[in-house]
């Protein structure tokens, strides 16, 4: 499965395009890849739609634990990643997602293998441009 993917690789090419290396951009991704809204999440969490907003947006500089707490669960990704990019807890390398974007891409579950075949495409074009 690939897992370690930019934040533009899984948008809409309409959307804006952050650089996805802050907990805002991987919360945003989350949410879009799960097609909810703001008042969708608010709703299933409990959590307002302005202070979603605001952490979307990257204005919280501490936000809650026990919000990302709820967020982790409702979008299926590792609370200790969401800890990490907040900075409450150091960042750790082993198995499994880099990177928001590739939590938020992994916690959809098994990819088919087209949709594999296409990432891999993608990525391999993506390197290509680098070079």
């Amino acid at each position: 499965m690939i897992d370690v993917l930019s934040i533009k690789q899984v948008r809409s090419t309409t959307m804006k395009e952050p650089d996805g290396k802050n907990l805002g951009d991987g919360l945003r991704t989350a949410r879009d890849l799960r097609k909810l809204s703001l008042r969708e999440v608010e709703q299933a969490t409990g959590i307002s739609n302005a202070y979603l907003s605001q952490l979307e947006n990257n204005k919280v500089k501490k936000p809650s634990p026990h919000f990302l707490h709820k967020l982790a669960a409702l979008y299926e990704i590792d609370y200790e990643m969401l800890m990490e990019e907040a900075g409450y807890a150091s960042k750790r390398r082993a198995e499994g997602a880099k990177t928001m974007a590739g939590a938020a891409l992994r916690s959809l579950g098994e990819l088919s293998a087209e949709e594999e075949k296409e990432l891999a495409k993608y990525l391999q074009f993506l390197r290509s441009q680098k070079a």
